[in-house]
């Protein structure tokens, strides 16, 4: 039996959401401290973290040894960037500013190997983690989730949830919000917003694509659960750490005073 079977897409095939934790901070420790926790998938960020190649190295096999589902999240839609990552062993990836049809397209033909795509053949680590049959099985087991986060994007949206080998859509509220005049920020209450993110996720389910969505805090991503986003992603370890060192040195504050 082959080892190379994605947890995340067994989550949603058994018709359960999905929380994805994310790593913006490339510590092998950190990587651990956070894998403990249970999560379904881990995404190492490569756009806004501050993780490159040979950290992905270190931190694939942290999250592969947990059981969660390891995905990258590339700076850009960039064949070099996304084969890489996958060569690495990352069994998805997330790409930001997909805005048209033609970025979908280009983005799941670096994931997918010939014919469904152009991916490159070089499986230099991936193929030590997932086993020998890893090519005949990786167009099936690779995950592919283009960003929404612009107007141009939610204007195509139809049109990019055809592009074949598209997985589903990942929802970026900072820049969704910048977009459309109501600036940066994650857990969005303004209506219009809240309403914009049920129109993409009620598209994407006509559509049969999984919809993610990126989340601030627990409430909030639990919430986006229950009107039944595929996926959550809670917060970031780094933001963990900021808010964990904060609430400690003000709990001791007050009690000293």
């Amino acid at each position: 039996m082959s080892k190379f079977s994605n947890p995340l897409l067994r989550c949603w095939n058994e018709g359960r959401s999905a929380i994805n934790g994310w790593l913006a901070v490339p510590s092998v420790i950190g990587a651990e401290a956070m894998a403990v926790a249970g999560w379904d998938a881990l995404t190492v960020d490569m756009q806004h973290g501050t993780a490159d190649y040979a950290d992905l190295l270190a931190l694939l096999p942290v999250i592969e040894k947990s059981g969660a589902a390891a995905l990258v999240r590339v700076p850009w839609v960039d064949e070099a960037a996304i084969m890489r990552a996958l060569d690495a062993g990352a069994l998805g990836i997330i790409a930001p500013m997909i805005e048209t049809v033609a970025d979908a397209e280009r983005f799941v033909s670096a994931c997918r190997y010939p014919p469904e795509g152009g991916r490159s053949f070089g499986p230099i680590r991936a193929r030590l983690a997932w086993g020998s049959d890893y090519a005949e099985r990786a167009n099936r087991e690779i995950v592919t989730l283009a960003m929404i986060e612009t107007k141009s994007a939610v204007e195509s949206l139809e049109d990019i949830l055809k592009v074949p080998g598209l997985t589903g859509v990942y929802i970026g509220p900072s820049d969704l919000g910048s977009a459309f005049g109501f600036g940066p920020g994650f857990d969005r209450q303004e209506p219009e917003l809240v309403d914009l993110i049920e129109h993409i996720r009620q598209t994407a389910a006509t559509a049969g694509l999984v919809c993610c969505l990126h989340c601030g805090t627990a409430p909030y991503a639990r919430k986006a659960r229950e009107r039944g986003m595929n996926m959550v992603t809670v917060s970031s370890d780094a933001r963990f750490i900021e808010m964990g060192a904060a609430t400690a040195v003000a709990t001791v504050r007050n009690e000293q005073n």
